[in-house]
């Protein structure tokens, strides 16, 4: 029966044959199960572990990067920041989360800004930059157990020695990786516990081999690789095929997967992860959706750990899947942080599971519409989660979810094997609440008792329900955070700080090139301390990044305002640099801005233009501008004009703007070059 292969399915490593042997093996392990399945009532469903274990579960996580998520949550204020990463990283806290994966760095656009590598140029190492070290010890510090993962998105220009591909050096690529985890190791006491290959690219089997090769060399056999980060395919045929990968790969993930597996990545006995999955905006459908595919992941594909795209939406709303992570923190400069329903959702599985209990060996589909997944650590714990996610109040951003019914339903447990001795289990529940707007989220209830080895409970649709033998869950609440504010509508930055705390200076989001703060040693005046562009080559890429670099800040909705900045731009003859205003897109659509920008050049001329791509020219002329020499920028935006100044004077006006209507300040550079900022101000 459709039953009893999905029960072989749920066998664990040994059933991943094909055809009869599976259906034969999976009869005999579940006959009993079988037979006690056909004389259950409707709604019935037997917990047994005489028969052995599901597959290992391997915990539940989340994203920091692909790209620049976790921008703004560096510079709130305490005890704001502490309370945020409590609710994400806290045991029986919050989210309690068992993963936290993070980007590794490489200077180029990956989905809302940029992350800078360790290594910008060959010759350049600093383990510092950026904050997802930071990130990752602060994880640590909550949790010691949580598990640690680093995925490429891109890579330095070096590595590609001029194509935009890091495969045809793969000695160089492997190089660069373990360099990162053992900086890690080295410099912040982190234990990297797996490693990715390139987000959503393609692979190179030469490379995997190699990267292991290199990892076992320097004393890193316990890191752990997973492939490829994309589809099931054709990662798993590769596998098959090649036992020499298939002996270095330890798990397969997917992104986005549906739910659903495919036959070749159950046949090669791998751990099956869904690596990204969610990014969703976080309102009551995106945490029904996660709450259905933390279960289905299982239920339906074999999944043994779900990571969420992303941790914490802490970059500007306005940039590409604006609040798609676990909690909402964009607003370092008032405190405001939003502790939103999938936090609550994914507590009902963490808080009461660890990576190495175990799935039940059971088709945890409802009858009514549903799923359930039961867990245990092998010592009388027993964990089960059920969701009744309907439809239309669970539907991921992708992929498209087929149309299917659920309906109030009463299901009865019955509780075999080593659990028959359970006499109550805990109670926590959540209903989202999508007609009443009122949900109830993470909420005790009352012990549930059992009664010899079985217990009933009538299921509403659209609800979470945990049911364990564990009393450790806990709802922990901060105090309320500040009410939201916009961004402050006068604001400096003289970035006059010896020893900053991070590389980059607050609330500067790089959409293409990295910023970073700099000591002017050659300068003894007032610029010894400035913010520098350091990208001098073009990565290689993971979307389309700009051919200049920039950087947003501000608020989204601002119309009329005036920027100033001092600009240095390093780099003779066709060297540039801009101040902007009205600039309305960033991430993956950053090619495609458009805005007031005021460019200088090296060659002594000067630029109004309608786009970051310099092509619709509004005003162009005769600065004096030199290349190794301070000057002042100041642009002003009132209603349809614009006009500039150089150096206090007025250089160009009356240029009349048309759209955008709005958008945030930036700077940036002509091309991929180094150049200098200081004193910027926006009011």
């Amino acid at each position: 029966s459709r039953d009893t292969r999905r029960r072989a399915a749920r066998g664990g490593r040994g059933a991943v044959g094909m055809g009869r042997v599976v259906l034969l093996w999976g009869c005999f392990l579940l006959g009993w199960g079988s037979a006690a399945a056909a004389t259950l009532p409707a709604g019935g469903y037997v917990l047994d572990d005489t028969g052995g274990l599901g597959r290992p579960f391997d915990g539940i996580g989340a994203l920091s990067g692909g790209g620049a998520t976790s921008r703004l949550l560096v510079n709130y204020e305490e005890p704001y920041r502490s309370q945020i990463l409590d609710y994400l990283f806290k045991p029986n806290f919050g989210a309690a989360l068992h993963i936290l994966k993070v980007e590794i760095g490489g200077d180029g656009q990956s989905t809302d800004g940029t992350e800078p590598s360790h290594m910008h140029y060959e010759n350049d190492e600093n383990y510092f930059r950026g904050y997802e070290w930071w990130l990752m010890k602060e994880a640590k510090k909550r949790n010691p157990k949580i598990k640690l993962i680093g995925l490429p998105w891109t890579f330095p220009g070096w590595i590609g020695r001029g194509e935009n591909w890091p495969y045809d050096y793969p000695d160089v690529t492997a190089y660069y990786i373990v360099s990162w985890i053992l900086g890690a190791k080295q410099y912040h006491d982190l234990d990297i516990d797996y490693v990715g290959i390139w987000n959503e690219r393609a692979f190179s089997s030469k490379y995997i081999k190699l990267l292991r090769y290199t990892l076992d060399k320097h004393g890193l056999q316990q890191v752990r690789i997973i492939a490829s980060d994309r589809l099931w395919e054709p990662i798993s045929f590769v596998l098959l095929i090649d036992s020499e990968l298939h002996g270095v790969v330890d798990v397969i993930g997917a992104h986005y997967p549906g739910t659903k597996t495919v036959p070749n990545a159950l046949l090669t006995r791998k751990k099956l992860w869904s690596s990204e999955d969610y990014s969703t905006f976080n309102d009551e459908v995106g945490a029904g959706c996660w709450a259905r595919i933390l279960n289905q992941n299982y239920v339906n594909g074999n999944m043994t750990s779900t990571i969420a795209w992303n941790l914490v939406a802490s970059y500007y709303e306005e940039l590409p899947f604006g609040r798609c992570g676990l909690m909402t923190a964009q607003e370092p400069w008032s405190g405001h942080y939003k502790v939103e329903a999938p936090i609550w959702i994914t507590a009902h599985t963490t808080q009461f599971t660890q990576p190495g209990w175990s799935y039940l060996q059971v088709d945890g589909h409802l009858e009514g519409g549903g799923s359930f997944v039961a867990l245990t650590d092998g010592v009388g714990n027993l964990t089960i989660i059920i969701e009744t996610m309907t439809h239309n109040h669970s539907q991921c951003i992708r992929p498209s979810l087929p149309y299917y019914s659920v309906k109030p339903q009463r299901v009865t447990f019955y509780l075999k094997g080593s659990f028959y001795m359970v006499e109550t289990l805990q109670v926590w529940h959540s209903r989202l609440g999508f007609e009443s707007g009122n949900s109830t989220l993470f909420q005790k209830l009352h012990p549930v008792k059992v009664w010899k080895g079985s217990f009933s409970l009538d299921l509403n649709v659209d609800e979470v329900y945990t049911l364990t033998t564990l009393k450790t869950g806990q709802k922990c609440g901060c105090p309320e955070p500040p009410p939201p504010q916009p961004f402050p509508s006068n604001y400096k930055d003289d970035f006059n700080i010896r020893n900053p705390p991070f590389s980059e200076a607050p609330n500067f989001a790089d959409q293409t090139g990295v910023f970073e703060y700099f000591i002017n040693a050659s300068d003894p005046g007032d610029h010894v301390f400035t913010l520098r562009q350091v990208v001098v080559q073009r990565p290689i890429t993971w979307v389309s990044d700009a051919d200049q670099t920039i950087s947003v800040i501000g608020n989204f909705q601002w119309v009329n305002f005036t920027v100033t900045c001092d600009i240095y731009i390093e780099k003779p003859r066709d060297g540039g640099v801009f101040i902007a205003g009205r600039v309305d897109n960033g991430g993956i659509y950053v090619r495609r801005t458009k805005g007031v920008f005021f460019w200088v050049f090296a060659d002594g001329t000067y630029r109004v233009t309608a786009d970051l791509a310099g092509k619709e020219i509004l005003m162009k002329g005769l600065s004096g501008v030199r290349d190794n020499t301070w000057h002042t920028l100041t642009l002003n935006i009132q209603g349809t004009s614009a006009s500039g100044q150089l150096n206090g004077y007025p250089l160009w006006e009356n240029v009349s703007i048309s759209k955008p209507s709005n958008g945030w300040a930036a700077i940036g550079t002509r091309s991929f070059e180094f150049a200098q900022f200081d004193n910027f101000h926006v009011e």
